[in-house]
């Protein structure tokens, strides 16, 4: 078997070794920087360049490059090099006092910065400001939402939805349930514009509701197979009917395990009657707040995107109509939605998660 030259190896200092910790997990830092120092920090554990580029995801070729340059110029070589163009009209100290205002504060008159308040306040260009945002990954217009469990079994049924995930149990299915509930029959007040060279689908931004239904949906692990229904209400009665279904549906020789969340008519004293008279189903409820851990929920993003989302529809019975048609058609090639994730991993990534939080000072 041939094999390559011998690879030098990586050894740190105790200042190098903490800075690239530093510059790993600052949130500060671009994200270029950090996985350099990643690559590194893994190749002074002794991994090999193909070991690293699996791990990080990253080609041999990037491994081995900042290796190479970290051996030749050590710390220096892993940061961006000048390139050719006009001399920058910022030193180093006005680009980190920018970063530094734009991650730690706010403006008086605006609940967070735009191009034209930071350029007003350091005295810059708006162009200065727009193109250091890019190069740094930094979007203040933009937010996004987050909602962390406070379940006190949260540890115990993630691993116990994921171990059905990754470790299905034998001789039984599993089934991913939930409703879709309120999903509005709309209709556009006037005709929609259609495609065209140049110019997208246009359509006004009022339209008329015409009805609500429900889609109670049983997405099969196994095979990405969904059993659906639609009713017009969202109770206990509902969701026993859908159970039923459900029931006839899967051969009696299996155990059926139904994945669940915590909504109040999965939990109604007759729903558990009809669990206590049928043992051979099984139920597994996720954490409080912790939706995501129930994969039909991206069967409905599927389904909204595709068929709700832009559909329009002039009655309930139109929409009952359109979402029996999509859910035919889906189940003619149905695909599992792969797990990929271990427990651990989750776990660890919201440990990550919390400590971030903690450590933000707000």
């Amino acid at each position: 078997m041939r094999r390559g030259p011998r690879l030098a190896p990586v050894e740190l200092t105790v200042e190098e070794n903490n800075q690239l910790i530093e510059w790993a997990r600052r949130h500060k830092t671009s994200q270029a920087l950090a996985l350099r120092s990643r690559i590194i920090m893994a190749c002074a554990q002794g991994a090999s360049n193909s070991k690293t580029a699996e791990r990080l995801r990253i080609t041999k070729q990037t491994v081995g490059k900042w290796r190479s340059r970290f051996l030749e110029r050590r710390l220096d070589g892993l940061l961006d090099e000048p390139r050719p163009g006009a001399p920058r009209q910022h030193g180093d100290a006005k680009i980190e006092q920018l970063i530094a205002t734009t991650l730690n504060e706010r403006p008086r008159e605006a609940t967070h910065w735009s191009t034209r308040l930071l350029a007003k306040k350091l005295n810059v260009s708006q162009s200065t400001v727009s193109r250091v945002w890019r190069a740094f990954g930094l979007q203040p217009h933009r937010a996004e939402t987050f909602k962390l469990s406070t379940d006190p079994l949260f540890i115990d049924k993630v691993r116990d939805i994921v171990g059905l995930s990754l470790n299905p149990p034998t001789k039984a299915i599993v089934l991913c349930v939930d409703e879709k509930s309120q999903i509005q029959a709309l209709d556009r007040t006037q005709p929609i514009l259609p495609l065209a060279p140049g110019l997208p689908e246009r359509r006004t931004h009022d339209y008329e509701r015409h009805g609500t239904t429900t889609l109670f949906a049983a997405l099969d692990l196994a095979t990405g197979h969904v059993i659906g229904e639609l009713h017009r209400r969202h109770r206990s009665k509902e969701f026993l009917a859908f159970l039923r279904t459900v029931e006839a549906n899967v051969p009696a020789e299996l155990d059926v395990h139904l994945i669940l969340d915590n909504y109040g008519t999965h939990k109604t004293p007759s729903v558990k009657g009809w669990f206590a008279r049928h043992s051979r189903f099984h139920i597994h409820f996720t954490p409080t707040s912790a939706s995501w851990l129930n994969l039909v929920e991206r069967w409905f993003a599927l389904i909204s995107e595709r068929k709700i989302k832009r559909g329009t529809h002039r009655s309930t019975l139109e929409l009952e109509r359109a979402i029996r048609e999509y859910l035919n058609m889906y189940n003619e090639t149905p695909k599992p939605f792969v797990w990929t994730k271990t427990a651990d991993e989750i776990l660890a990534s919201v440990a990550r998660f919390c400590k971030r939080i903690s450590d933000s000072g707000h």
